[in-house]
């Protein structure tokens, strides 16, 4: 569930990360770029390798919260351990299913 979860989160961070690639970039020349006043000391295609990697990250940040957001409390609190191997003393012993 987890590899789902995580392909959930990240192919459609892919897919806006190229979207806001093609739109920023489509307007900002990054030969025209600045950094705390002097120009970037970078060559073109290593500014969008960069960007892009950028809105990866914050997309992929964005759509991880949304999950995160969007799990029931029964998978919050679920305990990972089978109701056979937990302790005597496990709180969750007695939860609901």
């Amino acid at each position: 569930m987890l590899g789902q979860r995580v392909m959930w989160v990240a192919w459609p961070a892919f897919l806006v990360a190229g979207l806001l690639e093609v739109l920023v970039f489509g307007v900002v020349d990054p030969q025209d770029l600045s950094w705390f006043g002097h120009p970037l000391a970078m060559s073109r295609e290593a500014v969008y390798t960069v960007g892009f990697f950028v809105f990866w990250v914050l997309t992929m940040l964005s759509s991880a919260l949304t999950t995160m957001l969007s799990l029931s409390p029964f998978e919050v609190n679920r305990c990972p351990v089978p109701e056979t191997e937990r302790p005597a003393d496990c709180a969750k012993r007695a939860c609901c299913r």
